[in-house]
């Protein structure tokens, strides 16, 4: 055998064997389960994956599974002290999450089994590496939940308020206007909200940045409160200033010009501008750094109420064994079901 080749051979043992026992247990657990679960739903997640792809409301999710694995490594020094248990008790998670999956798929509401499809994911987490680790990582595993195509449902209610706005301040501006519905009608000619003008991409992406920055750089509630407000008005009303300013551009430079201009500002550079805004308003209140977000070690090891909930633990066979058994009877169950889903 060449040199090199046992040399590659002894250096990819040596990094296996660094990994304690428990770890590599456990990711062996969280690796099938993973598997198991992602084979089940695959019809949802080609779905999910569809919609961040080619929707615009919904290409911020790409970034989430990075987000989730930034959050994962600030802990690492943290998990390096602790030692995972797969738990049988976290298969009722993943076994809620395969129900709604299943209630999804008969009744086919997308959303319901969409959410279903990610539950199930997140309570494999839970069962392959124990309740303590996973507290320590509640914010990545319940951030999971903005892997959820969520806001064409928001799309109406934004179209009015946009609206609204709008025609406000153009007649504060000294316009004459009249509003019915989503159509707003000028001296130069008749505007309309349309669904691409809600503001609901930014929004949904602005809602999930705000739930970010609210665990990673505040400890207060009242602050995460404060901040979470800010980060759904602000963006609304800064929309309807977006509308309001088209009209207004129209009136003077006309309507082909201030569609351009629209066309120009509306984009990621408005939702720029208007994050810039939030976060430089909110940078001073600021209590922590991203790394020092969640539970530690320690303070998990405190918890007097986990113990009785340890009593759940189990061979990483079990829950293997367990989590096959829930994929198995999850797909059996939607193929009665909702047979028509299928191929």
């Amino acid at each position: 055998m060449p040199p090199e080749v046992v040399t590659q051979d002894w250096r990819t043992q040596s990094l296996f064997s660094r990994i304690p026992k428990e770890w590599r247990e456990s990711l062996f657990v969280l690796a099938f389960g993973v598997l198991a679960a992602v084979t089940v739903t695959a019809r949802e997640w080609g779905e999910m994956l569809h919609q961040w792809w080619n929707i615009d409301t919904y290409t911020h999710i790409l970034l989430v599974p990075i987000i989730i694995g930034w959050l994962v490594a600030l802990k690492a020094s943290e998990l390096a002290k602790s030692k995972p248990k797969p738990w049988l008790a976290g298969l009722l998670v993943v076994a809620a999450g395969l129900a709604l999956w299943t209630i999804g798929r008969a009744t086919e509401i997308n959303i319901i089994a969409h959410a279903g499809a990610v539950g199930a994911l997140q309570g494999v987490v839970v069962a392959a590496l124990g309740p303590r680790v996973s507290l320590m990582l509640a914010l990545p595993i319940a951030f999971g939940v903005f892997l959820v195509p969520v806001g064409d449902e928001f799309i109406g209610p934004l179209q009015s308020i946009t609206a609204d706005i709008a025609v406000a301040l153009t007649l504060w501006s000294g316009i004459p206007a009249v509003i019915d519905g989503i159509y707003i009608d000028t001296p130069v000619g008749l505007f309309i909200v349309a669904e691409a003008c809600s503001g609901v991409r930014f929004l949904v992406a602005m809602i999930t940045l705000a739930v970010l920055v609210c665990f990673t750089r505040f400890q207060s509630w009242s602050r995460r409160a404060l901040f979470m407000a800010a980060s759904v008005i602000v963006p609304i009303i800064a929309n309807g200033i977006r509308a309001w300013g088209t009209i207004y551009i129209a009136q003077s430079q006309g309507v082909e010009f201030a569609a351009g201009f629209d066309h120009v500002v509306y984009g990621w550079i408005f939702f720029a501008i208007v994050v810039a805004i939030v976060l430089a308003a909110a940078w001073r209140f600021f209590q922590c750094e991203p790394e020092d977000y969640g539970w530690t070690h320690d303070q998990v090891g405190k918890f007097a109420w986990l113990k009785p909930f340890e009593a759940g633990f189990t061979a990483p066979i079990v829950t293997i064994a367990g989590l096959a058994a829930l994929a198995i009877v999850g797909g059996i169950t939607a193929t009665i079901v909702a047979p028509s889903g299928l191929g």
